[in-house]
């Protein structure tokens, strides 16, 4: 999961298994993260939000409830404002 920041896709930082709204099952849409009890990949959201369709746009053609997309969304934007994780290892600098 992901979202678009400046012409840039930013990867979550907490992994999707601790948002209620979605779910990733082998063999269930290539183990991609679908909104549960759906097939529907939750990347679907965040790629038609990109194309400037409202949350309503994307419930009617895909037959979601508001609800999960909404959970899906604050989910992502908590993510991203989480603390990452420092490598264990001191940065190496070269020099030119």
């Amino acid at each position: 999961m992901g979202i678009l920041n400046k012409g840039v896709w930013v990867i979550a930082t907490l992994g999707c298994s601790q948002c209620p709204a979605a779910e990733s099952i082998p063999g269930k849409v290539s183990g991609a993260w679908v909104f549960k009890d759906t097939r529907m990949p939750v990347s679907i959201v965040f790629g038609n939000l990109e194309a400037g369709a409202t949350i309503e746009e994307i419930m009617e053609s895909f037959h979601l409830e508001r609800e999960p997309i909404v959970t899906v969304l604050e989910f992502a934007a908590r993510s991203l404002d989480a603390p990452s994780i420092l490598p264990s290892a001191p940065l190496v600098h070269t020099h030119p």
